[in-house]
């Protein structure tokens, strides 16, 4: 499955590539940004406890979404 995976990125352009960079790159900003809102107690947010676990799970769940849709444009 690996193969298949890197045979595929390398079939396609410089462009594709490089949005395949950047949607992991984002993927990886929205779960560190979640994590931290969730259990960094120091971030300057003003927030009651639940609603930052809220936020943080919502922005969570926003980035296995754009994972998923991430590698299912990959398989294709």
């Amino acid at each position: 499955m690996l193969k298949d995976i890197l045979n595929n990125i390398q079939k396609k352009s410089l462009k594709e590539r490089f949005l395949l960079v950047l949607g992991i790159l984002f993927f990886l900003i929205y779960l560190v940004l979640g994590l931290m809102i969730m259990f960094w107690d120091k971030l300057p947010i003003n927030m009651d406890p639940i609603y930052r676990y809220a936020f943080g799970i919502l922005l969570i769940v926003y980035s296995a979404i754009r994972f998923l849709r991430l590698i299912n444009s990959n398989n294709e």
